[in-house]
């Protein structure tokens, strides 16, 4: 007993520091200092980039996009039909993602999800929806 205490406690000294705050290191005076005003939180934020329906046929697979237009139909269970200016195109939207979100064919609406494309076919694996304004 007194042997598992022993190591208990060598193992804490030895594991200390690692875990403690990260204090010290290199400070660079003329270095800019960061701005406290507007801190993000979390996540990434940059230039969004909304894509028609024809733009993101275009685009490679795995591809992240923005959509903005109208869900036309239901095709089957997590299948629907969407449609911008420029076309339509099969988006996969799991019941997760609607969020209590109740939308029709006339409401417009945000989509963002990655491009899945096959040898002949493009889908939208939506991982947001957004009812717009």
């Amino acid at each position: 007993m007194k042997k598992t205490a022993a190591l208990f406690a060598l193992a804490a000294l030895v594991s200390g520091p690692v875990f403690a705050a990260q204090n010290g290191g290199f400070s660079d005076p003329s270095a800019p200092t960061a701005p406290t005003a507007n801190v993000q939180k979390g996540g990434f934020s940059g230039d969004e980039t909304v894509v028609t329906v024809k733009q993101a046929q275009d685009m490679k697979d795995d591809a992240w996009v923005t959509m903005r237009g109208n869900i036309e139909k239901r095709v089957s269970d997590d299948d629907y039909i969407f449609r911008d200016a420029t076309g339509t195109m099969k988006v996969d939207i799991d019941h997760k993602r609607w969020e209590g979100q109740n939308i029709t064919p006339k409401d417009k609406v945000e989509i963002q999800g990655e491009l899945d494309k096959d040898f002949n076919s493009v889908e939208l694996d939506v991982k947001k929806i957004r009812k717009l304004n």
